[in-house]
């Protein structure tokens, strides 16, 4: 299966973060009882999957996919812990292509954020930025909305590198099923 060109707007899709043609290790059974399995990232939510695949699929590491494509035969969602190590590797060049593929949803997370609590506002969630920096980006984003990441990185002083300061908070939301609040990652309804 390959990328396909041109998305449907609203149309779900996943990242295929790792594959097991021959289905987990630790399964006793012979191969051929086995069905491939494949660790994906969902896009919209970053929420982790594990696809139970039909034996013909024709799906490759890094593919987005439909979570209704016919190869897919069961889908259940994972906590962090239970990707292979192969899956946790790639899993930071994912949500980085993710960011890229629609870094004006991104970027607007800096021009939407908005306060918490009284005392805690939603930018304070991202590594590094604490009061300063935070205000500098609502003073900045009330003269123009941010257009693109070098624009936010050109405008506000200190703050660098924003699109990995994303990633970093992605990954850290992935990670750390016990955080207080998640601004990226939604929660399973399980």
């Amino acid at each position: 299966m390959s990328d396909v060109e041109s998305d449907e707007a609203g149309e779900h899709r996943a990242v295929v973060l790792d594959m097991l043609p021959t289905g987990r290790p630790d399964d006793d059974r012979p191969p051929q009882q086995k069905s491939p399995l494949a660790f994906a990232l969902g896009e919209d939510d970053f929420l982790l999957s594990e696809l139970t695949l039909a034996e013909d699929a024709d799906i490759g590491f890094s593919d987005r996919i439909r979570p209704d494509d016919p190869v897919i035969e069961a889908t259940h969602a994972i906590e962090f812990d239970a990707l292979p190590n192969a899956a946790r590797s790639e899993l930071e060049y994912a949500i980085e292509d993710t960011i890229d593929r629609d870094e004006q949803r991104f970027v607007d997370f800096y021009n939407d954020a908005q306060p918490i609590t009284l005392r805690l506002h939603q930018l304070n969630l991202l590594p590094g930025i604490g009061k300063k920096l935070r205000n500098s980006i609502l003073d900045e984003r009330k003269r123009k909305p941010f257009e693109s990441f070098d624009e936010l990185e050109e405008r506000v002083a200190g703050l660098h590198r924003p699109k990995e300061i994303l990633v970093e908070r992605i990954r850290e939301e992935l990670r750390d099923d016990d955080l207080k609040y998640r601004i990226f990652v939604g929660r399973d309804e399980e």
